[in-house]
């Protein structure tokens, strides 16, 4: 449980799938840089800042390697947190081989899982939402052997020139990874994020339920007082949700 003492003025700020490095570093460039004026932006009012995975459209850190670019949103997160900002960043599907490089250089902690957090009297259940509820069977098979101790040694083995090329071609290429034919909203019955936040509700009460991976901004009512918010991306929408204290909502910079 991450327990967050909200001090007066204050609001926690959400955002995922940015996929820097999509479909090249030199076209990310300009999400990036507005994805960093809006961090300047919110920082005077950030009680904490959670980043829901696929910051990068793809992350895998060598023992002394980790991919080239991307040095204005680190350096960004890493002032922030000098200045004493809390920041939460949750493993997405394509950057799902971070290791220790964000908490030995930055200061802030990776999940794996989604996390229980606590704040203003309100619990949230906070994730990725990758490989959650029922069906998307493909990609759980698929995320097994990413996530494989051996097969990662394998991989590490591949000169990152060549690894890192791969991947990034992979990720844009494999629907399974992209997400590419998941853009639309399926319904609630068919929408899996909904049907994992509504056997969770089931089982404990959460006020908020945040996940990214859809690239849908959507806010769903779940009943009894629960609340399913997706943060979009920074792709096509640039939407991200915000908690001041007393509601949670999405919000699109302008």
């Amino acid at each position: 449980m991450i327990e967050i003492a909200l001090a007066s003025g204050k609001s926690l700020f959400f955002a995922s799938d940015n996929h820097l490095g999509m479909p090249s570093l030199e076209q990310s460039h300009q999400r990036e840089r507005l994805f960093v004026q809006w961090l300047e932006e919110i920082a005077p009012k950030a009680g904490a800042l959670f980043l829901l995975g696929d910051l990068f459209d793809f992350w895998f850190e060598y023992k002394r390697v980790v991919p080239k670019g991307f040095v204005r949103v680190l350096g960004k997160l890493a002032q922030l947190r000098d200045q004493g900002l809390p920041i939460y960043f949750f493993v997405g599907n394509h950057d799902l081989w971070m290791g220790d490089y964000f908490e030995k250089e930055l200061g802030i902690p990776v999940f794996y899982k989604p996390q229980e957090v606590s704040c203003a009297g309100k619990h949230f259940l906070i994730g990725h939402g990758d490989g959650l509820g029922p069906g998307d069977k493909g990609y759980k098979r698929m995320k097994k052997v990413f996530t494989n101790p051996f097969c990662k040694w394998l991989f590490r083995w591949l000169h990152p020139d060549i690894g890192v090329s791969l991947a990034q071609y992979l990720s844009v290429k494999n629907k399974l990874i992209s997400g590419a034919e998941d853009v639309h909203f399926l319904g609630e019955d068919k929408e899996w994020l909904v049907q994992y936040c509504k056997r969770k509700q089931a089982q404990k009460h959460y006020d908020y339920f945040l996940f990214g991976h859809r690239h849908l901004p959507m806010t769903i009512d779940l009943g009894g007082g629960a609340t399913y918010i997706n943060t979009g991306d920074w792709i096509h929408y640039y939407t991200y949700a915000v908690f001041d204290g007393q509601k949670c909502q999405l919000m699109v910079r302008d």
